[in-house]
């Protein structure tokens, strides 16, 4: 399955579905007067705004560069990751001041059967929901909708969190404000997650060690001799990635015989890997001073 179609499948029965499931969980919580359910609602909704991230995001990477974006328009993904994050850290300080008011007040919810209910079938959707995620992340290859499975499972275990305090209700008073508390923290370390993930592409990151492994491979399905690949370096841009790396090449090779090398590597792990790579080519004796 290709990731593009992966990516609006999964997001769209993701916004429908948790869109649904942010409607019955936020009327559940205003009828029992519950912060920590209203939380856990506004944790539904963030998924969705996820999974809008997914398919926007597929959309971007479907762009084709232009002259003023040779690299095209993929790291507006990133922006929207940050701007959703930022969104995220509100609403999470907004329920934990209500949850220490609630607290303070020692004002406590009136859970029922609806809570429950609500409750149960959103840990239910949510873990099926992850499930569909991560067989779509399987079939096609995408890291972003198998991220968005890991927002559903996160959801699933929140509501989990939210029924075992109703459960326990009737033994503690303070079960609703604490639990707010938690469900916000949860907000705000996805808020985190996000955050860094996007940062960490925006500043740069590391080729890993994988990625190097597979490079090595390739090249010794090109040639029998070591080329010394080495100096690796990354360029993320979402909707393509750039590489770039050094190999050692015999004093006595013309300029033409290592173009003719360095070329074929480069065709090769585009045919691969889908990755745009640059080779610099250096004398077999040459040492870099960090070497």
């Amino acid at each position: 399955m290709e990731r593009k179609k992966a990516s609006y499948l999964e997001g769209t029965v993701s916004i429908i579905l948790n869109i649904g499931l942010f409607a019955i969980k936020y009327w559940a919580g205003i009828v029992s007067g519950s912060i920590a359910l209203m939380a856990d609602a506004w944790h539904t909704l963030s998924d969705s705004i996820s999974s809008v991230v997914v398919i926007f995001g597929a959309k971007l990477a479907s762009k084709k560069a232009d002259k003023d974006h040779p690299y095209g328009h993929g790291r507006w993904e990133l922006i929207s990751s940050i701007i959703i994050a930022i969104i995220l850290v509100m609403i999470a300080f907004g329920f934990i001041t209500d949850s220490i008011s609630q607290l303070k007040t020692e004002g406590s919810a009136n859970f029922g059967t609806l809570a429950i209910v609500v409750t149960v079938v959103s840990i239910v959707v949510k873990e099926l929901m992850a499930q569909y995620a991560f067989f779509l992340g399987r079939r096609s290859g995408s890291s972003t909708v198998k991220a968005d499975g890991w927002h559903h499972r996160t959801d699933a275990l929140s509501s989990l969190v939210i029924l075992i305090g109703i459960l326990f209700k009737d033994y503690f008073w303070w079960i609703d404000g604490a639990l707010g508390i938690v469900v916000s923290i949860l907000l705000l370390y996805a808020a985190y997650k996000i955050l860094m993930e996007s940062v960490d592409k925006i500043l740069g990151e590391d080729p890993g060690e994988e990625l190097i492994q597979e490079i090595h491979a390739l090249i010794r399905t090109l040639y029998d001799y070591d080329l010394y690949p080495h100096h690796f370096h990354i360029h993320n841009y979402i909707s393509s990635k750039e590489l770039t790396f050094h190999i050692k090449i015999q004093n006595s090779i013309s300029v033409e015989e290592g173009h003719a090398i360095a070329t074929a590597i480069e065709e090769l792990i585009d045919e691969k890997l889908s990755v745009k790579s640059t080779i610099h080519l250096e004398p077999i004796d040459f040492a870099h001073k960090n070497d």
